[in-house]
């Protein structure tokens, strides 16, 4: 089989980029997207500007504040990240290669295909820079923006090396190089090693992927089954392939309140809009769901989820809110102030409109 090519394709710094490019004003600043400190609320990201004080999703605004009292809060417009986000993976596509989109601001392609064979595994990574550098290029110039690259023969390393260099960086890691070149990285690097997992590898000494490989005895005792797994990313190895199509496996919206609230009112208002939004998102990919999910969050953090299914696939806002409504009264979850609540959908399956389409049409 001829050696893989895979570029992975990350976005610089997407949201707060994105802000920066169409607000001249804020660039070189420290942007914070997400909530206000004065409200709650969490990061939803930050610029490299605001990462020297420590940023990073998912902090708590009032704690990013703190951080970096010059930052600049920025709420989120996720229908411009995501308009934006569409734009970028045309690029990609266009390229002719396979894509498996990953999430709103990164992607692998496999450009096997669109290259000349050669049977010597560098030789066929080097040929994919300047994909790459075209890329990197035509994100530039058409969309303002930078992407970071990285290149190897699996979707492990690529990634690997899309994080070595950033921002606006380009990576190549040599199919006879790689188990050297992951040596000094953090053990942390590697898929499925969690903080969990890292502090039960630091209790054994082994903090960076050269531990791993130097490392004698059976990863097994300390990580159960995962151990081989380990050991072969610790080398790397990565037989995963790219997964192709636009798959969607859940759709979801949530509203943290300013304050914490039982207001019945205030509540069916909330849940309304969110059964809207993902009602509209489903029929977008001409989806249905077969199960409905409550999630509520009271002033403690305490968080509770609750789902019911259903047999047949459901796409209006209208079933989404009462089998939401139907869940909070079933299980009594407003029985105190909340903080958060929020809808989501999963099971997700052609929705029975887009089947029967398709019968007619056979």
């Amino acid at each position: 089989m001829p050696p893989r090519k895979i570029i992975h394709v990350d976005m610089d710094a997407f949201y707060a980029s994105v802000e920066q490019r169409d607000n001249p004003e804020l660039r070189g600043k420290p942007v914070i997207v997400g909530s206000p400190p004065t409200e709650r609320g969490v990061v939803a990201a930050a610029s490299y500007e605001a990462r020297k004080f420590g940023v990073r999703s998912a902090l708590p605004s009032v704690t990013a504040g703190r951080l970096g009292p010059t930052g600049i809060f920025i709420r989120p417009r996720m229908e411009q990240y995501r308009a934006e986000s569409e734009q970028i993976m045309a690029i990609l596509a266009e390229t002719g290669a396979d894509v498996e989109r990953t999430s709103i601001d990164e992607a692998y392609l496999d450009v096997l295909r669109i290259l000349a064979e050669t049977s010597d595994a560098d030789t066929a990574l080097n040929n994919a820079v300047p994909i790459a550098r075209g890329l990197k290029e035509r994100i530039r110039r058409e969309r303002n923006l930078s992407a970071t690259v990285g290149i190897a023969s699996n979707k492990l390393l690529a990634k690997i090396a899309s994080d070595f260099k950033k921002p606006d960086g380009l990576t190549v890691i040599p199919e006879r190089e790689k188990a050297a070149f992951l040596r000094p990285i953090s053990v942390r690097a590697i898929p499925g090693v969690g903080r969990v997992t890292e502090q039960v590898l630091l209790g054994a000494n082994i903090k960076t992927i050269a531990d791993v490989q130097d490392y004698t005895g059976d990863l097994r005792v300390l990580v159960g089954s995962f151990g081989p797994v380990l050991r072969n990313a610790a080398f790397g190895e990565d037989e995963r392939v790219l997964e192709l199509g636009d798959e969607v496996k859940s759709v979801s919206s949530e509203e943290t309140f300013g304050h914490d609230t039982d207001d019945r009112r205030v509540l069916r208002q909330s849940l309304r809009s969110q059964a809207e939004d993902v009602a509209t998102r489903l029929k977008k990919r001409h989806l249905g769901a077969r199960t409905v999910q409550v999630k509520i969050r009271y002033g403690d953090f305490t968080t509770l989820t609750r789902q019911f299914s259903v047999e047949e696939p459901i796409t209006e806002a209208g079933d989404i809110y009462r089998l939401g409504c139907f869940m909070l009264a079933r299980e009594r979850l407003v029985n105190r102030p909340l903080r958060l609540i929020g809808l989501g959908v999963s099971a997700l399956t052609e929705s029975v409109n887009m089947q029967l389409t398709m019968k007619d049409v056979l």
